[in-house]
């Protein structure tokens, strides 16, 4: 006998039908046999630190059971710990208390989204964007406003303008900002505007997302000038606001600059935002994986980091060098790019002339693929824009995939 069973019951209206993440929906074309992906933001597999991992992996698990027990929701003392003086290394005030430890950094941006965004309230952002900031945005209903960017970041002074003219009603909660290298732009935040930033979040009280993955990334000199990394956002602030009253809540992550596969992200923030966090992260994994966490911490205590980060700058430039001078090699320029001062990736603008589609198209025909600009806009985008990444593929590869791209211009032209 069969029973009519009755309808399951719906989805929530924000997952009846979501969309992806633009950048993974790219995914199928990498598997084509041959295809050159400058797409996703991916550390090349060359520059792991193997040896030291596998050595810091072995030292984990000399800890016994306890490495395969679950952790506390703050994370491990000793990765903590590790990490805060990356924090004192980079000019920040910091203690093993003021540390979250989290699964990559993009769930430190989620917890905090989940414990300041209600639906409806205004959050800013600097567009061109992480097109993950904007589907976390999305999905927690806020009402996204973008702040232009220029060839020095954010741009504060549009910033200031729009805070000045917003209804008291409609002022934001909470500002995302990349200032170091940012994704995708590759564009550097002056000293001058991370102060008036800062001032700004004091003055209309919202807070600051700081998103820190590419800062270790830079580069030794971007057409001939040293590279100079300003004061991160929050030691700014530590300079400005009151204890216990710092707007700016600081990420980063290792997967940049050790291995994505050891999901270690961290938040460093004072207490009543961290303790938030803390709880938001009980809900979603309890902890960390304490293993990944013991391995982490090894290796930041085995000296090993600094040379690791080191092999990474001098490579990725190099890296770097072979596609924007490349690409700006093409005749008549048909997609033109700039130097970015570090980080993974190149933001390039494409010839009005050309149809960004098919342009997109004739690429993956040639056997090559980006991501198109578009991924990149919480409204009407810009799509005679996209990003690129040189950190994965090796110089030879770059080139060749610039080969291809010319020759996928010439289709579109033909």
């Amino acid at each position: 006998m069969t029973t009519t069973a009755a309808p399951l019951a719906a989805f929530t209206a924000l997952f009846a039908e979501p969309a992806g993440s633009p950048i993974r929906e790219l995914f199928p074309y990498l598997s084509r046999p041959g295809m050159i992906s400058l797409a996703g933001g991916y550390p090349s597999t060359s520059l792991f630190d193997a040896e030291g991992l596998a050595q810091a992996v072995t030292h984990a698990m000399t800890q016994g059971a306890s490495a395969l027990q679950y952790g506390a929701t703050e994370g491990l003392p000793e990765l903590r710990e590790a990490l805060a003086q990356q924090a004192r290394d980079r000019g920040m005030q910091a203690s093993a208390a003021d540390v979250l430890v989290t699964t990559g950094s993009q769930q430190a941006f989620d917890l905090l989204v989940r414990v300041l965004v209600e639906p409806g309230d205004t959050v800013l952002v600097e567009v061109p964007a992480y097109p993950a900031t904007l589907q976390a945005l999305r999905l927690a209903q806020a009402n996204i406003v973008s702040i232009p960017m220029d060839e020095h970041g954010l741009q504060t002074d549009a910033l200031a303008q729009l805070l000045a003219d917003l209804p008291a009603a409609q002022r934001p909660k909470l500002l995302y900002t990349v200032p170091n290298f940012s994704n995708p732009r590759g564009t550097l935040l002056s000293a001058q505007r991370r102060t008036a930033l800062v001032e700004l979040a004091l003055q209309y009280g919202f807070w600051i997302a700081e998103d820190d993955p590419y800062g270790e990334l830079r580069f030794d000199a971007t057409n001939g000038v040293a590279v100079t990394v300003p004061s991160t956002l929050r030691a700014v602030a530590q300079t400005l606001a009151a204890p216990g009253h710092n707007p700016v809540i600081y990420l980063s992550s290792l997967s940049k600059t050790v291995a994505p596969a050891l999901r270690v992200g961290w938040m460093l923030a004072d207490n009543a935002m961290q303790r938030r966090c803390t709880v938001a992260k009980q809900t979603v994994d309890l902890c960390t994986s304490p293993l990944a966490q013991m391995v982490a911490a090894s290796y930041l205590q085995s000296g090993r980091y600094a040379g690791t980060v080191q092999r990474a700058r001098r490579e990725y430039q190099r890296r770097m060098h072979a596609l924007v001078q490349g690409l700006n090699a093409l005749p008549g320029q048909p997609i033109r790019c700039s130097t970015p001062a570090g980080g993974m990736f190149v933001w390039a603008q494409i010839d009005r002339s050309l149809d960004p589609q098919h342009l997109f198209d004739a690429a993956v025909n040639q056997s090559v693929v980006y991501v198109p600009g578009k991924a990149f806009y919480p409204g009407k985008p810009d799509i005679h824009t996209l990003r690129m990444s040189f950190a994965a593929p090796e110089v030879p590869q770059i080139e060749e995939a610039v080969q291809r791209l010319a020759q996928a211009v010439q289709q579109v032209r033909g």
